[in-house]
C-alpha cells in the first residue's frame, strides 16, 4: 500500500488491489505518476454530486495515450480515512461543488 498526499497535505491510501486495477487498463499503465501528481497538484478539485464523501481531483494532461484528456482521480475521503477509489481520463470536469481550483 502507498500513501499519497494531497494539495492540502491530506494522507490518501492507495491500496496495491486498487493501483494494479488502475493501472491494467491500457489508457492508464503509464498513469501512476500522474495521480500522484494529481493528488498534489491539481488544477480543480469538485465534491461529487451522488456522494458528499468523494472528491474529484483533476489535472489536465496534453499527452496521454488517448489524447488531450484529464485525468480524473475518485477519492473517498472520511474523517478519519482518504483513499483512491478509482482514477481515469475524461474531456471534462464533471459538474458539483467546486472545492478548490487552481489559481
Amino acid at each position: 500500500m502507498k500513501t499519497l498526499r494531497d494539495h492540502e497535505g491530506t494522507e490518501i491510501r492507495l491500496t496495491d488491489e486498487r493501483r494494479a486495477h488502475l493501472l491494467e487498463r491500457p489508457e492508464m499503465s503509464d498513469m501512476e505518476t500522474s495521480i500522484e501528481e494529481t493528488l498534489l497538484e491539481p488544477q480543480h478539485v469538485v465534491r461529487s454530486r451522488s456522494d458528499q464523501e468523494v472528491h474529484l481531483y483533476y489535472r489536465h494532461y496534453s499527452e496521454t495515450r488517448v489524447d488531450d484528456k484529464f485525468l480524473c482521480v475518485v477519492v473517498k475521503v472520511q474523517t478519519e480515512d482518504a483513499f483512491v477509489i478509482t482514477a481515469y481520463l475524461t474531456d471534462k470536469v464533471k459538474e458539483g461543488e467546486s472545492l478548490w481550483n487552481e489559481t
